[in-house]
């Protein structure tokens, strides 16, 4: 079995970011984005996902977090299939519902090859800390972009916004490590009828 390590550079005007991805880690994060909550997030993606993340970013903060939450999901994105390749033996498909005290979300995930998010978490809040909750949808948008996967998202229950976010991105975290778990009945299948991914 190959390395599934990568590591991508985005560099533009409003934003620098590495992001090294090891979809076969153990959950170690090495994290600095200038968003205390985004890195809290990012951190829920590592542990629960069993994937070592390295990210650094260095973006335009003075205006606000809206480029750098962004350019991070589009980094981690292009890193994330880089390192999965030809998604030969993976299980493809992955999902997982997470609670949080009164909060429980479903995330759905499919290594499709297309992009497309369908995300539905109506924040109970605007703000957690200094991170704008819109910029969720911004990250997993930029995320499916680029990793070119299928992403379905649901706040099924919360009232508290931290915990609504904090349990979107652990089920996306379980959901990620499930389909990218290979297959013992699969091994060196593409999982699709078409032959490719």
């Amino acid at each position: 079995m190959t390395e599934r390590i990568a590591t991508v550079a985005r560099n533009t005007a409003e934003t620098k970011i590495t992001v090294r991805v090891n979809l076969d880690g153990t959950g170690v994060a090495k994290l600095a984005t200038g968003i205390g909550f985004f890195d809290h997030m990012l951190d829920q993606i590592a542990r629960h996902g069993l994937i070592d993340l390295d990210i650094h970013a260095d973006g335009d903060l003075h205006i606000d977090g809206h480029h750098t939450v962004e350019d991070v999901g589009i980094t981690l994105g292009q890193a994330v299939l880089q390192a999965v390749g030809d998604k030969k033996g993976i299980r493809r498909y992955g999902h997982a519902y997470v609670p949080l005290d009164e909060a429980l979300s479903r995330v759905v995930i499919d290594f499709s090859g297309r992009p497309g998010l369908v995300m539905n978490v109506p924040f109970k809040s605007g703000m957690i800390g200094t991170f704008d909750t819109q910029l969720a949808h911004e990250f997993f948008q930029g995320f499916c972009n680029h990793a070119f996967v299928t992403l379905h998202i649901d706040n099924l229950k919360g009232e508290n916004a931290h915990h609504q976010c904090e349990t979107v991105f652990k089920a996306f975290a379980r959901a990620l490590r499930s389909a990218l778990e290979f297959d013992p009945r699969a091994v060196g299948v593409i999982p699709s009828t078409k032959g490719s991914l």
